[in-house]
């Protein structure tokens, strides 16, 4: 009996995975320990090995949502990898005396199409000969060529656009109309999208705004960034001194620090800082905890650490969640200003700018100073008007006046 290959527990409070991509084709040998696909969350994803030898015999589609225990894949362990001395010798007659033993099923005749150079999914080969349709006859429209359902359906019929009348489970590009595409959502994504209309339709939200001068900072950054990387390892960035400015100001307001479950306000004794990180996949937000215990170095070694393993698709889910406040920095991308969306149950995110010289009035004069907006969006049920205000006027003076000992 084919050896399952399921879905593992990936976290808590997660009760189904999507499939992202596989690895591996149906018919192809992998060895234990090898990559046959990558499933997706609502938080991150994650590869899947194979603990067993074997040739796979079924695979579930790109784009299937399966529970927590679903079956992935099935894999033959009967099945032996084709060695090239085999295949060297395989026509040569064997020896009178040479005993008889039965020889394993080789894996080239689990995947004829794969020897062929043709590449397809599951349901389009059960397709094709239900219909009795040549393969090698239909071009495939998926990765690398990869023969799908509906290019099957449309050799069927003729119909060169069938595709997109029909409602699929994989995760490919299907032509609507000449210069448009459609493709599904990751889970992720998907995940996002419902977090941010619920937010806009459960929260109060409302954003107010205020503008820093950056000149004492970068003066700062300049003067003991060869210091601190000698020290430490790492760069001094805006980040970290932005986290301990924001750690000062919920210090000086700590409604914000807070949140609404039911009835009840929780406000929280720590600050536990989510930093906004933008990966191919999506956008995640990682949690610094216990924020005003750790040094500037400890900030930027955590920031970079979560960063990382978000890009790798590595982040656990225990790195996503806790956060009490949020901070977002639209700058990298050359943001001038926006109005950011909370991450429930959060009441209150800053989102950081580009930083832009300006000509500003001080002292009767005008100067020339590089200025960053900032923008405070908090939950009006929880907050009011004047505590944003001056939670936002408290994270600008930080930022304006600093007297910190940062090596």
């Amino acid at each position: 009996m084919p050896t399952q290959i399921k879905v593992p527990a990936v976290g808590e409070s997660i009760k189904t995975v999507y499939i992202a991509e596989w690895k591996k084709n149906t018919g192809e040998y992998c060895k234990a320990g090898d990559i046959i696909c990558e499933i997706e969350t609502d938080k991150a994803s994650q590869e899947i090995p194979t603990e067993v030898s074997g040739a796979i015999t079924t695979l579930a589609e790109v784009g299937d949502e399966l529970p927590i225990g679903g079956i992935l894949a099935t894999i033959d362990e009967t099945v032996n990898e084709i060695s090239s001395d085999q295949e060297t010798n395989k026509n040569e007659p064997s020896t009178d005396n040479a005993p008889s033993k039965e020889n394993p099923t080789p894996i080239s005749d689990l995947s004829k199409d794969k020897i062929k150079g043709i590449l397809t999914t599951p349901s389009a080969r059960v397709h094709a000969e239900e219909l009795g349709i040549k393969l090698s006859e239909i071009s495939g429209t998926g990765k690398e060529g990869r023969i799908l359902k509906e290019d099957v359906l449309a050799a069927a019929t003729g119909d060169t656009n069938i595709k997109d009348s029909i409602d699929t489970n994989e995760n490919i590009g299907s032509k609507l109309e000449s210069g448009s595409t459609r493709k599904r959502m990751s889970m992720m994504r998907r995940t996002i999208a419902n977090r941010l209309v619920s937010a806009q339709n459960e929260a109060a939200m409302l954003t107010t705004f205020n503008e820093v001068d950056m000149s004492q900072i970068i003066d700062l950054r300049q003067k003991c960034q060869k210091q601190f990387i000698e020290n430490h390892g790492v760069k001094l960035g805006y980040m970290s001194l932005f986290v301990k400015a924001v750690v000062h100001a919920l210090k000086t307001v700590p409604n914000v620090n807070a949140s609404i479950d039911g009835n009840d306000i929780i406000t929280y004794d720590k600050p536990h800082i989510g930093v906004a990180i933008s990966t191919e996949k999506g956008l995640v937000v990682p949690v610094i905890r216990n924020a005003d215990d750790l040094s500037f170095a400890e900030i930027e070694k955590s920031i970079i650490e979560h960063a990382e393993k978000a890009r790798s698709g590595n982040v656990d889910l225990s790195d996503l969640t806790g956060g009490t406040f949020s901070i977002t920095n639209g700058g990298i991308f050359g943001s001038m200003m926006s109005t950011p969306i909370l991450n429930p149950p959060q009441s209150g995110i800053l989102g950081m700018h580009t930083i832009q010289e300006r000509p500003m009035a001080l002292n009767g004069k005008v100067v020339i100073r590089p200025m960053m907006y900032l923008a405070l969006t908090y939950d009006h049920r929880i907050i009011d008007g004047r505590e944003a205000v001056t939670f936002l006027v408290a994270v600008k003076e930080f930022i304006e006046n600093p007297n910190l000992d940062i090596e």
